[in-house]
């Protein structure tokens, strides 16, 4: 058995009927140009025939009574065939009844006495396409993780027939390989011994605070005054996705232009889009106080190792601003100071810094009053670079992975987005209930690059 670390830990005792704590991904293929009726159905035969999954995929967790209090992984037999499944759309097999599939796919949660993930291959897609749609607890994966598992899953030659599941990421150890056994003893003294790491890094992390809290570019600041709107209510269990893809040369092109990063140009469009939206539902006015996102940033973690590895920060979007160059200007000021500041951290620091944010989530939606307390933000937004290259399965080439992220209760929209290739894939996941009309969110987003681009027309730089 081995121990959850704290943070995975923390993203599990979050699991609730109406907060499943997973994440996912869709991603669309084409097929090759000769490829049978059957393709997909090979594909699956093919995929279940990969049975080594190393940890988490060929883990549970623990029942004992100990892991009750310390989580922890155990080896499990891996009914292949529930992990693994295999769909069709009906007709027409449009964007539409595909993402209504996996809206309810993605309603589901995991089911905890079982291997925490879940892989589903859809045929039917129109324009001679299939789709994956893959699912695994936040407590077995992050993000990052996710776009690695992608990439040693998928091959950059479109020549490489095999068709491994995305699960296997190394090879299986041989079978005369004693495994350590870890005693009662050593299980008690795990949590003692992070407790102890945890405590050399609060000085730097009470240090990095203080200069975190200064300055009107603070997001630390404004995150104790975030305003209470349309995204911050009471989650029902059921989800809503939208989905948009931007062109990543006319992102660099803007980049360059102001000399900003392409993160910075994408909160801006988003925030944007925001704006719109709100103005357009007519329940409240966003031009007093800005709405804040909550941006993560990846850390720095050993190769293959699984589990979360990142912190956050809070930036304001600009949705009280009308002119988009100036909301681009500010989410730059409070970006760059705040990743600079997190980066300056050791690590012992930012592992600090990731629980500290999650503190309140974990105990407020425990018991309960997570909608009930002021907002620290009102929704997150994430970017992640899947690759530069196109990648292939068997043959047939991704054409774009769309994240399908998770929501805390009280907080009823997360955006995430995907660099891959050419462009950038983003997902807009809300409750159904609470958010009306998400796509409309995803075609704005699309709309407001277009005008940034002619807000900039004339705009060398924004300094």
């Amino acid at each position: 058995m081995k121990p959850l670390s704290t943070l995975d830990a923390t993203f599990l005792r979050m699991e609730s009927t109406r907060t499943p704590m997973h994440v996912g991904a869709l991603l669309t293929f084409r097929l090759p140009a000769d490829a049978p009726p059957d393709f997909v159905q090979q594909l699956t035969d093919k995929m279940r025939d990969s049975p080594f999954m190393p940890e988490p995929f060929g883990f549970r967790l623990d029942t004992s009574l100990l892991s009750r209090i310390t989580p922890a992984w155990t080896e499990a037999d891996v009914d292949i065939d529930y992990h693994l499944r295999h769909s069709a759309l009906p007709y027409p097999g449009g964007e539409r009844e595909l993402g209504q599939l996996v809206e309810r796919l993605h309603s589901h949660p995991l089911d905890l006495t079982r291997p925490l993930w879940e892989c589903h291959l859809i045929e039917g897609l129109e324009n001679n396409r299939f789709a994956l749609y893959f699912k695994a607890h936040h407590c077995a994966i992050d993000g990052m993780g996710a776009v690695g598992m992608v990439n040693k899953w998928l091959s950059t030659d479109p020549l490489d027939a095999s068709s491994q599941g995305p699960w296997v990421l190394a090879q299986k150890p041989s079978a005369n390989v004693e495994r350590p056994k870890t005693s009662l003893a050593k299980r008690f003294s795990r949590p003692v011994k992070a407790a102890a790491e945890q405590a050399v890094g609060f000085k730097e992390l009470l240090k990095g605070l203080s200069k975190m809290a200064q300055g009107p570019d603070s997001g630390a600041r404004m995150a104790l005054t975030t305003p209470r709107s349309l995204f911050n209510k009471p989650v029902t269990q059921q989800r809503r996705l939208g989905t948009q893809m931007l062109e990543l040369k006319r992102l660099k092109a803007l980049s360059k232009q102001t000399g900003t990063s392409v993160n910075d140009v994408l909160l801006t469009v988003v925030g944007s889009a925001i704006r719109r939206y709100l103005l357009e539902q007519q329940v409240e006015q966003p031009t007093d106080a800005s709405l804040l996102a909550s941006v993560p940033m990846g850390l720095a973690r050993k190769d293959g190792k699984g589990g979360n590895a990142v912190a956050g920060f809070v930036v304001p979007l600009g949705t009280d601003l009308d002119e988009p160059i100036e909301r681009l200007k500010q989410i730059n000021r409070v970006t760059t100071r705040s990743k600079q500041e997190i980066s300056d951290m050791p690590s012992s620091a930012q592992g600090q810094l990731a629980l500290l944010g999650l503190s309140p989530f974990v105990a407020g939606q425990m018991l309960g009053i997570l909608p009930k307390i002021p907002p620290l933000f009102n929704f997150v937004v994430s970017n992640v670079v899947l690759s530069k290259d196109p990648l292939y399965l068997m043959g047939a080439e991704l054409e774009a992975m769309y994240p399908v992220s998770f929501l805390f209760d009280g907080y009823a929209l997360n955006i995430t987005l995907v660099g891959y290739s050419d462009h950038v894939a983003i997902g807009f996941l809300g409750c159904r209930e609470a958010i009306p009309s998400l796509q409309r969110l995803a075609v704005y987003t699309g709309e407001a690059l277009g005008e940034l681009e002619n807000a900039l027309a004339n705009e060398p730089t924004i300094s």
